[in-house]
């Protein structure tokens, strides 16, 4: 199949929404890096880290996949989650699509690094690795009662992340619903969790509860006016979406 009928028609772009806030862990926070070799005495699971700063982060990805996973499960209800060709036409646009037919992806997530009050806070902490706490974990056979014990790496419950997320603006008439599941998406986030063992309690998380707007408008490019009070519209869907409103 040729490229060009393999790809969607890419549309225009008529501005960006750069929405900013802060991500609150809850409780302990563990994704994981990969880990050739552990030695005796060592961390069994290691979290992933800046390899320049060594300071913890969270993957962009890591928010992005579980925020459109969680919106896919409520969108399916009691039905089954099919293919992902098969999703809902507003999560194919907002995510993306890659395979037989593509989509652009209308957002662009962020790695989250911590904020300089958090590294402050750890920093006066002393915690057991560098801004990170080391968790004790056991499990014990059924059949033989032999104890296995191992040692995950968190960052701790209270530590702040900058959170960013740009939106594109391809069409003003989806701006609202576009927002109302983005808004609806971190409300899942937050009733949910990021990262590995989160039935443990691991990974619970809070967004700020303002969260700071800025829209780039690009219409005077095209010697255009873009239609009144589109950032006020996005806002007000938005806030609906966190509130578990959908319509």
């Amino acid at each position: 199949m040729k490229d060009e009928n393999k790809a969607g028609k890419i549309r225009g772009l008529l501005g960006k929404f750069i929405i900013t806030g802060t991500l609150r862990l809850e409780t302990g926070l563990h994704i994981g890096s990969s880990q050739e070799f552990s030695g005796i005495g060592a961390v069994d699971s290691v979290i992933i880290r800046d390899p320049v700063t060594r300071e913890p982060y969270i993957p962009g990805s890591s928010v992005k996949g579980k925020m459109r996973y969680l919106l896919a499960r409520a969108y399916a209800g009691s039905g089954i989650l099919g293919n992902i060709e098969d999703e809902n036409e507003c999560l194919k646009r907002l995510f993306g699509l890659s395979g037989n037919k593509i989509i652009l992806s209308r957002l662009q997530f962020f790695d989250l690094f911590m904020t300089e009050e958090s590294k402050e806070m750890l920093g006066r902490l002393n915690t057991d690795l560098y801004y990170s706490e080391i968790k004790f974990e056991n499990t014990i056979s059924r059949l033989t009662s032999i104890a296995n014990p191992r040692q995950i790496e968190r960052v701790p419950a209270g530590t702040e992340f900058e959170f960013k997320l740009t939106y594109n603006l391809e069409d003003s008439g989806e701006l609202e619903e576009d927002m109302l599941n983005i808004g609806f998406g971190l409300r899942l986030l937050e009733d949910d969790y990021i990262g590995g063992s989160g039935t443990r309690g691991y990974g619970r998380i809070r967004f700020s509860e303002e969260f700071d707007w800025q829209f780039n408008d690009y219409s005077a490019l095209r010697n255009e006016t873009s239609p009144e009070g589109l950032e006020e519209k996005g806002r007000k869907s938005f806030e609906r979406g966190r509130k578990g409103v959908l319509e």
